[in-house]
């Protein structure tokens, strides 16, 4: 069950844009997008943060029940342009948006930051899941610093040799049931300097993370090379073959293309 909260901007024939969230790049463009004449923007996020940051347009919390769903949505809101601005590691949610748009002929774009690339100095092993990155660590005990988010933490419970530092922005609960588990809540943007001194205080010996990209985590990357650590970092997974721009600016400017495209056609009408 989804909730709606707050109410985004108003217009006589506002063009209705759907906006699935939860990056910052999201939350940039709905900031940029609220001060906008001529649309009427919704939120969309999944719900997996219990107290996210307040938005100045209107906010769905909750699942659309996969493409099918999502396109009844759509269809039922009048929604004319959907963005996918989702975690690049949100590869369902991407793929059911490509599908429901394509069903009902609705322009879709995805914001998709740049992947982090290897630079010199780096020790990166590159995997192709969270699974894979739990052999990558190897049968010797080591002090591993993983930041791949909550919800894939309990494939680290096979690999007990380890003792494991983990960050996250909700609490871990019992998502990963290990002995001397340290837990530590922070949400980015995290400078280099703070990475350096968590890595340092808590000994850590190898990190374990998601190829996210952006700059609001990229300082453990840079950290790991200052220290040189080994880092096992995850590859994004295959999304949907869509229209795309790096950032919230590039998503303004091709709302802004789409918006004119609409006038001129309700001009010429």
């Amino acid at each position: 069950m989804s909730r709606t909260v707050g109410q985004g901007p108003c217009a006589r024939h506002p063009m209705r844009i759907l906006v699935l969230g939860g990056t910052s790049e999201a939350s940039a463009l709905v900031a940029l997008l609220a001060a906008e004449a001529g649309v009427a923007v919704t939120l969309s996020l999944a719900g997996r943060t219990a107290a996210p940051r307040p938005e100045p347009v209107a906010t769905r919390i909750g699942g659309f029940g996969g493409a099918e769903g999502l396109a009844q949505w759509l269809a039922e809101t009048g929604t004319e342009v959907v963005i996918d601005a989702t975690h690049p590691f949100a590869a369902r949610i991407s793929a059911n948006a490509a599908r429901a748009c394509a069903a009902r002929s609705v322009p879709l774009l995805a914001v998709r930051r740049p992947a982090w690339t290897r630079e010199e100095g780096d020790r990166w092993t590159e995997v192709g899941s969270v699974a894979a990155s739990v052999e990558a660590l190897g049968a010797t005990p080591k002090k591993v610093f993983l930041t791949i988010g909550r919800q894939e933490l309990s494939a680290f419970a096979r690999a007990l040799q380890h003792r494991y530092v983990v960050r996250t922005i909700e609490p871990v609960g019992d998502a990963l049931p290990v002995p001397d588990l340290v837990c530590l809540s922070a949400r980015g943007p995290f400078t280099l300097e703070d990475e350096i001194r968590i890595m340092r205080e808590a000994g850590i010996e190898v990190l374990v993370t998601k190829n996210s990209g952006g700059a609001s985590t990229y300082p453990k990357i840079a950290a790991a090379r200052r220290l040189g650590l080994p880092v096992v970092i995850v590859a994004r997974p295959a999304l949907p073959e869509v229209p795309s721009v790096p950032d919230a600016e590039g998503a303004r400017a091709w709302l802004a293309a789409v918006l004119r495209a609409r006038q001129e056609a309700g001009a010429d009408s």
